[in-house]
């Protein structure tokens, strides 16, 4: 009878000699062998009749492969691979015991990060596991760091160190994001805090060796930069610095980067709302009394990315432009008003924000006069303050397609989509007489036609 941990054997012997590139005379020779190798895990553990877990060395050794690819091929084999193995093999999920939700987690599952008081330990079948690899804090954010300064550099050039940084960075979203989603599931349940609390993203973003504010701006960074590079599908120049085997040719490169930003970018969205999420969590608990010292302090992120559109308002449109999360495009819009319109309060450290009452329908309402619009265009300026309305009614229609203003689009919006039609035109007349010269974008003009033909479909009394 076949034995899975047998058929494992054969490959965690052979894993140290096909990372060690020492010794091998050409990088053909080193790229065929981790090939095989992947196409090994793939069959044993995906493919084959009676599939097997894959040991904790076959995953770090996958996960070596796409840290340093050598090829376009390579990295995204390895990604790919470890994507499709964790959905297969969960290392955490949820059960069900008498209408009681648990988080199981897999005993000495793989993980790609070292977070917290985790070292390097045995594994129990006479070899040991090295952590040098994996992801702490301080590498995460050195890695975010390194994919902004590459996509913002003026002389960009096409190299694949970007692509492995980038496919590395959606893969450890996705790890991020599974373990969110179970904890989020069971915690909507019981309100229970310390299943964020011990989160794999609460405890990558709570560690000391992460600037959190420079995290954020990177992030910021990377989205603006999506709105203002654009890869051509010209042949460049030049490949770049980095060494590129020749299974890779610069057209490859070329084709494949656009998507890979497109996805980067996606993933950095996805990073983004997970961190707004807990952030809400972490008030929800903050207000019940349930936290404490050891859970730390850590700016919202939504304050950080509100501080920087407001010191920076030539980044406003296009943030606005490439952020598509409706309900945190929507908040961000609301938080940013509030900053102006709302006046200021002494409020306790557990008392409840008034800000977070705000509502679109009354955010419009400070729009009703000539004369409130322009104290409100004197602080945020007439161009930011018609952008600003524009979105949050794009994601109105959107909500009510998409959601018949249920739950949360229902609570922020707070009227139906004709009442903020109808307001919305008359925000804009009313900024339009105290700023004559105000210029419109199409992006502006679509949403002042799209608010014109509903109320003019509205049945007449």
């Amino acid at each position: 009878m076949d034995d899975p941990r047998r058929r494992n054997g054969g490959f965690e012997e052979n894993t140290m000699a096909i990372l060690d590139s020492s010794g091998i005379g050409g990088s053909q020779d080193i790229h065929d062998d981790r090939i095989s190798f992947l196409e090994a895990v793939r069959y044993a553990s995906l493919v084959s009749e009676s599939p097997s877990v894959p040991s904790w060395n076959m995953y770090d050794a996958t996960f070596q492969i796409l840290r340093d690819s050598r090829s376009l091929e390579l990295a995204v084999a390895s990604y790919q691979l470890l994507i499709e193995l964790d959905k297969r093999y969960p290392r955490v999920y949820c059960t069900n015991s008498g209408g009681i939700g648990e988080l199981v987690f897999v005993k000495e599952a793989w993980s790609p990060f070292i977070l917290g008081q985790e070292k390097s330990h045995g594994t129990g079948e006479g070899g040991s596991k090295s952590t040098d690899r994996l992801i702490d804090s301080l590498r995460f954010s050195v890695l975010i760091e390194d994919m902004a300064q590459a996509v913002k550099s003026m002389d960009f050039q096409l190299g694949l160190k970007p692509v492995e940084d980038m496919l590395l960075f959606q893969y450890l979203v996705s790890v991020l994001e599974a373990d969110f989603i179970h904890r989020h599931t069971l915690y909507k349940e019981s309100l229970n805090w310390v299943l964020f609390r011990e989160s794999m993203l609460n405890t990558l973003l709570g560690s000391r060796k992460l600037n959190f504010k420079s995290l954020v701006r990177d992030f910021m960074s990377l989205l603006l930069n999506q709105c203002q590079h654009h890869v051509r599908n010209s042949l460049p120049d030049t490949v770049g610095s980095c060494a590129i085997s020749s299974h890779d040719s610069a057209f490859s490169l070329a084709i494949a980067f656009p998507e890979l930003e497109r996805r980067t970018c996606s993933a950095v969205q996805k990073l983004l709302t997970l961190v707004m999420e807990i952030d809400v969590i972490k008030k929800e608990a903050d207000l019940l009394g349930v936290t404490s010292r050891i859970d730390g302090f850590r700016i919202p992120i939504l304050e950080i990315i509100l501080d920087e559109l407001t010191y920076n308002l030539n980044h406003v449109s296009s943030f606005l432009a490439v952020f598509s999360e409706p309900k945190w495009k929507l908040e961000i819009v609301l938080q940013y008003f509030s900053k102006y319109c709302m006046k200021s309060s002494v409020r306790t450290r557990r008392s409840n924000d008034t800000a977070n009452d705000l509502t679109l329908e009354s955010v419009m309402n400070f729009f009703s006069t000539p004369t409130a619009t322009k104290n409100i265009a004197k602080k945020v300026t007439s161009e930011v303050a018609l952008l600003l309305l524009a979105h949050a009614f794009q994601v109105c229609v959107s909500q009510q397609v998409d959601m018949n203003f249920s739950g949360y689009a229902s609570e922020k919006i707070g009227g139906t989509v004709s009442q903020i039609s109808s307001k919305f035109i008359s925000a804009f007349h009313n900024l339009r007489e105290v700023d004559e010269d105000l210029e419109i974008t199409p992006f502006e003009k679509e949403a002042l036609f799209t608010a014109a033909t509903i109320l003019l479909q509205e049945p007449e009394n």
